[in-house]
C-alpha cells in the first residue's frame, strides 16, 4: 500500500551540513539558484532585469563601468569613468560634476554650459543623503581619490524649470576620503588614503563646512572601510575593528566607543540596513549589529551559517571582486554581488538573504553582474531598483523574465536540489508512484522534474528527466486573453506527475531554463511504496 510523504519548500540554501545531517531538514536545498526565498513560504523564481532606457546606445559614459548609484527625486545618479551624471529615463545622462556653480544655483541652461570637473581617478563611490529643507535633499559623493562632491536639485517638473548646486566639499586640505553617511544632521566621512584611521564631521546642518562651529575630527586606532548611522549612534566599520560615535553634536561628551577589536568589515559594499539592523561583509560570514534593550548596547551574530562556504570562498578572495549591495523592502531582502569584473555576466555571482521569522533564508544568483547596485523610493514612494555592470551599462533590477544583459535578453537558469530523503527509516527501499507538486505560476512556465535514487549511485538506475506539461496561468472572469490564460484554472496548481525507479533515498530537483514567467514551488507530495530492508 502506498504512502505519502510530504515536503514543504523552507529553510533555504545549506552548503554547510553533510547529507545525512540535511535529511533532518527535507525542506531546504542543497543547491538554490535563482530562486529566493518567499517569507511566507516557498521559493519563487526571481524576475530578471532590463535596460534603462530605450538603446542599448543610451550609457552615462561610453567604455567605464558603473561605480556606484543613488536613487534621487524621479531619477538616478551614477558615477562612471571620471563622471558622476543624473537621468530620468535612462535615454539621457546629464553630467553633474559641473565647476563654478553659482552660490544661488544655476538654471538647466548655465549648469549645462559649465565646464566639468573630472574625478581625477575612476574609484568607487559612497553616497550620503542630507534631507535638509529643499525638494530633494543633497547628495553627497566621496571615492577616495577626489574631494567630496555635492549635487543639490530643487524645483519639480522638468529639468529645464528645476535649480541646480554642486561643488567640491574642503574637509582638509586635499583629503579624498573614501566613504561618508549623515549621522545627526552632521555629513562625516573617513578611510581617506592620506588619512585612514581618521573621521571628519561637518557643523550640524551644514555637511559642506568642516571648519566651522561643531566641527571636528577624531583619530581611530584602525582604517576605516564604512560608515552607517544606526538609532541613535554612527557605527564605524574598520578593517579588523568596530566602533560607534555617540555624542556627536554634545562637543563636551562626544566619544567613539568600542564595539568590538575582533571582527571588521571586508567592503562597505556590503553594508546595508534590513529588518531593524545592519548587515555587513566580515571575514567570518554576513554579520548583523542590532540594538538590544537588555543590556542598552550592540550585539554582532552571524546570519550565514548555511551558506558559510560561500561566504568564506567570497572572504578568501575578497581583492578579486566588485562588492556590492542592496535592500529590497517590499522582499525583506539582502542581496549582495561579488563581481569578478573579467568574467562574463553570464557567470557572474551572488547571494539573496531573505529575513523570515526564523531569521536568513539565503539563495544564489547567477547571470547577473553589478558593479553598483541602487534601492530606495521615488516621489511617490514606489521602490525602484537598480544595478551597473562593468560594461557601463544600467539595468531596471528585478523585473521581466530574462536577463537582458546589453540589450540581449537570454534565458534564466533557475535549480531547486532537495536533500536526499529517506523518508524516516534509510534501511527500506521506496518505489515512487507519483509525485505531486504545489506551484503558484505568474504565467505560463514549463519547468522540468528530476529524481535521484540512493546519492545518485551508479549502482542505482537514475529515471529520465520529466518535463512536466506547459502549465498555464490561471484567469479570473474580464482579465483573461484568448491562448493564454485558463478560466476554472487554480492558482496553486498540484502538478501530478507519475514517476518510476526506487531506492533507499531520493531527491528531486526542479529546473528551467528560459524566458517564461516567474513562479513558486511551495512543496512536494510524494506518493510510495515500501518495501524490504536490506
Amino acid at each position: 500500500m502506498s504512502q505519502p510523504f510530504a515536503l514543504p519548500c523552507k529553510g533555504g540554501l545549506n552548503v554547510n551540513l553533510n547529507q545525512l545531517e540535511l535529511m533532518g531538514f527535507p525542506g531546504s536545498a542543497t543547491e538554490l539558484l535563482n530562486f529566493e526565498v518567499d517569507p511566507d513560504g516557498g521559493y519563487r523564481r526571481i524576475n530578471g532585469y532590463t535596460l534603462f532606457g530605450a538603446s542599448s546606445s543610451a550609457k552615462p559614459n561610453s567604455t567605464n563601468s558603473i561605480l556606484g548609484m543613488i536613487v534621487y527625486a524621479d531619477g538616478l545618479i551614477v558615477c562612471s569613468g571620471t563622471g558622476i551624471f543624473f537621468s530620468q529615463d535612462g535615454t539621457s545622462w546629464l553630467p553633474l560634476n559641473r565647476a563654478s556653480v553659482d552660490a544661488s544655483g544655476d538654471n538647466f541652461s548655465t549648469f549645462s554650459g559649465r565646464s566639468l570637473d573630472a574625478r581625477t581617478d575612476q574609484e568607487i563611490c559612497s553616497f550620503a543623503l542630507f534631507e535638509g529643507t529643499s525638494d530633494y535633499g543633497e547628495i553627497l559623493i566621496c571615492d577616495g581619490a577626489n574631494k567630496p562632491f555635492f549635487f543639490k536639485m530643487t524645483g519639480t517638473g522638468a529639468l529645464a524649470d528645476r535649480t541646480f548646486f554642486a561643488g567640491e566639499i574642503t574637509v582638509s586640505g586635499s583629503t579624498a576620503p573614501t566613504v561618508g553617511a549623515m549621522h545627526d544632521n552632521h555629513f562625516v566621512v573617513g578611510g581617506a588614503p592620506t588619512a585612514k584611521n581618521t573621521i571628519f564631521y561637518s557643523s550640524s546642518f551644514d555637511p559642506d563646512s568642516f571648519s566651522g562651529s561643531g566641527a571636528g575630527s577624531i583619530q581611530l586606532t584602525d582604517s576605516v572601510i564604512g560608515l552607517a548611522s544606526f538609532r541613535a549612534d554612527l557605527i564605524i566599520f574598520c578593517r579588523n575593528s568596530i566602533f560607534k560615535l555617540v555624542n556627536i553634536s554634545d562637543s563636551n561628551n562626544i566619544a567613539v566607543v568600542p564595539i568590538t577589536r575582533n571582527v571588521g568589515c571586508l567592503d562597505v559594499g556590503s553594508i546595508q540596513e534590513v529588518g531593524g539592523d545592519l548587515l555587513f561583509l566580515s571575514p567570518d560570514g554576513i554579520r548583523t549589529i542590532a540594538g538590544t534593550a537588555r543590556i542598552g548596547d550592540v550585539e554582532l551574530s552571524s546570519v550565514s551559517r548555511q551558506i558559510q562556504k560561500i561566504v568564506s570562498s567570497i572572504s578568501d578572495n575578497i581583492n578579486s571582486y566588485v562588492i556590492s549591495s542592496g535592500v529590497l523592502r517590499s522582499k525583506s531582502q539582502y542581496r549582495l554581488f561579488y563581481t569578478n569584473v573579467s568574467v562574463d555576466a553570464s557567470i557572474s555571482k551572488g547571494i539573496i538573504g531573505t529575513l523570515t521569522n526564523e531569521g536568513f533564508s539565503w539563495s544564489e544568483t547567477k547571470g547577473i553582474q553589478a558593479t553598483g547596485f541602487a534601492s530606495g523610493l521615488d516621489q511617490n514612494g514606489v521602490e525602484q531598483l537598480y544595478h551597473g555592470d562593468n560594461k557601463g551599462y544600467v539595468y531596471n533590477h528585478d523585473v521581466g523574465n530574462s536577463f537582458n544583459s546589453e540589450g540581449s535578453a537570454s534565458n534564466i537558469e533557475s535549480l531547486y536540489y532537495t536533500p536526499d530523503l529517506d523518508f524516516g527509516d534509510i534501511g527500506t527501499r521506496k518505489t515512487l508512484k507519483y509525485v505531486r507538486l504545489s506551484l503558484t505560476p505568474e504565467g505560463e512556465i514549463s519547468p522540468d522534474l528530476h529524481v535521484k535514487f540512493d546519492f545518485e549511485s551508479a549502482d542505482s538506475p537514475q529515471p529520465p528527466v520529466y518535463a512536466l506539461d506547459t502549465i498555464p496561468l490561471p484567469a479570473t472572469f474580464g482579465t483573461a486573453l484568448f491562448n493564454g490564460a485558463v478560466f476554472g484554472a487554480v492558482a496553486n496548481p498540484m502538478i501530478r506527475q507519475a514517476v518510476e525507479g526506487s531506492g533507499n533515498t531520493c531527491s528531486f530537483r526542479i529546473k528551467s531554463d528560459d524566458q517564461l514567467a516567474a513562479y513558486s514551488l511551495n512543496g512536494f507530495y510524494i506518493d510510495y511504496m515500501p518495501s524490504g530492508r536490506r
